[in-house]
């Protein structure tokens, strides 16, 4: 089958959810994104091809693995070195290539308009534009982190909800995106979290390079870690028109994500589906009406709206929420905190490891934690014991269509439900990445003021004793901790 139709954003500029959101408006057969996503760009940093099936999803995996096995059967392919696109130009461009078929054909969209007609029929407009401009407006502060998201930052928030042109920043896409990694986290948004700290914005923003993640922060620089955030979201959906109109059907999350959001859906009787780390996953869940909000730890949340994870339609959920409540970032959290427990929540990455040294370190970290002797085994550490109440390899049963995921990461549940999880991210071929996760659940109020790390200090103890990771990689601490 001959591909005689391409669709591209004006000036080769699209999101990774608008993408989605076109695949399903015109019914395309899939998407091509190249995108470094949240990783460094540039001649010298990463590249990523991802392909969306059509219902604008990421390709499931027998979809990746199929297109991997036929590329190893290629013997050539043919270019079309004079083939001039217009990428500036909007509309359609026909060229004749030469054979039987009709001319091909490239259309040239305006980046943004197909995305924010849908948000227009997802959010309450008026409502977000009244806390922008009106009375009692809140004044925001946004970071594009010189990735695609500038034009979506500036046509969307500031033309059509009025905030002004200054509370937009780093909103040109560049390719090296500045050169910092377009990641948005508490190490690497750092003008953001400055700005945020000096007291002056009630809130503030941040997104990666192609606009499927975010970060959140409050006045004065308070943090919102992402499995709170997406807590929150759920705890609050009635805020948004498009889930009174649609209902709430349940909530999916990464295994990696705390279970905060579990214990929004005990409350609103809504099931939870707990999935390996990746996008692919919700897709089958939501397309089978199982599943309306889902999201993961890595800064990634959305909705059924669309079959990607889509920062900014996270965003104008927090404003909306703002607006409905009328309380400060800081307020919302503390309230949800006080009426579900706080999780407590900590992510240690140990990125650019040898492979093979990532690869037996979790190898003999399996033997140990599945070994039976190991099961009821106590750990004191300072004034704490931990007693491990199970253990396991991570495997996934898609309820949909019974295909078995294995091997998803380890994980160390103890008896007061704090949970250790040691992961390898697949972000990269050429240098591993380990990443540790911790969380403990506190429901008593009166500690909720504590530094995370603090509070998780035993239980990362625990994890740096059992897997031998310092010791085995000469590192002296994580590179990245969110």
């Amino acid at each position: 089958r001959s591909i005689g139709r391409l669709v591209i954003g004006q000036n080769g500029i699209l999101s990774t959810p608008a993408v989605s959101c076109i695949i399903r408006k015109i019914k395309a057969a899939g998407g091509i994104i190249l995108t470094a996503s949240h990783s460094p760009g540039g001649p010298g940093g990463e590249f990523g091809v991802k392909f969306e099936v059509a219902n604008g999803g990421p390709a499931p995996d027998m979809v990746s693995e199929k297109i991997y096995q036929i590329s190893k059967t290629l013997e050539e392919y043919a270019i079309c070195p004079d083939l001039r696109v217009d990428l500036s130009r909007l509309g359609r461009q026909e060229f004749d290539l030469e054979n039987k078929f009709k001319p091909f054909r490239v259309e040239i969209v305006d980046s943004v308009e197909i995305y924010l007609n849908l948000l227009r029929s997802i959010f309450d407009f008026n409502a977000i534009r009244n806390l922008l401009t009106g009375p009692n407006q809140i004044k925001i502060r946004i970071d594009a982190m010189n990735g695609v998201m500038g034009p979506y930052v500036r046509r969307i928030l500031c033309d059509e909800l009025g905030a002004p042109a200054n509370s937009a920043i780093n909103c040109i896409p560049l390719e090296d995106f500045g050169g910092q990694p377009p990641d948005p986290n508490l190490t690497y948004a750092t003008a953001l979290l400055e700005a945020m700290k000096g007291g002056e914005y009630g809130f503030g923003a941040a997104f990666d390079a192609d606009g499927d993640r975010y970060m959140i922060l409050g006045q004065n620089g308070f943090f919102v870690n992402a499995s709170d955030s997406l807590a929150i979201i759920a705890a609050n959906l009635s805020c948004i028109p498009y889930f009174c109109q649609m209902g709430v059907r349940g909530f999916g999350r990464s295994m990696p994500t705390s279970t905060a959001l579990d214990k929004v859906a005990k409350v609103m009787k809504v099931p939870v589906y707990e999935t390996p780390a990746g996008w692919r996953y919700f897709s089958n869940l939501m397309d089978s009406g199982r599943c309306s909000l889902c999201g993961e730890e890595s800064f990634g949340t959305g909705s059924d709206h669309l079959r990607e994870k889509d920062g900014l339609w996270a965003v104008l959920v927090w404003l909306s929420i703002l607006a409905a409540r009328k309380q400060s970032v800081e307020e919302i959290v503390r309230d949800h905190w006080a009426k579900f427990g706080r999780h407590y929540y900590c992510r240690f990455d140990y990125e650019a490891l040898e492979p093979r040294t990532a690869y037996f370190i979790m190898r003999d970290l399996e033997a140990l934690i599945t070994d039976k002797s190991f099961s009821h085994q106590q750990f004191a550490v300072g004034n704490s014991i931990y007693s491990v109440e199970r253990t396991d390899s991570f495997e996934y049963i898609d309820p949909v269509d019974g295909t078995v995921t294995k091997r998803q990461g380890l994980r160390i549940i103890f008896s007061d439900a704090s949970r250790l999880i040691f992961r390898m991210s697949a972000s990269s071929h050429v240098r591993a990445t380990l990443r540790i996760y911790a969380e403990s659940y506190e429901k008593d109020p009166s500690q909720h003021n504590k530094e995370p790390q603090a509070v998780l200090s035993p239980l990362i103890a625990i994890a740096l004793k059992i897997s031998q990771i310092h010791e085995r990689t000469g590192r002296k601490g994580p590179t990245v901790i969110t």
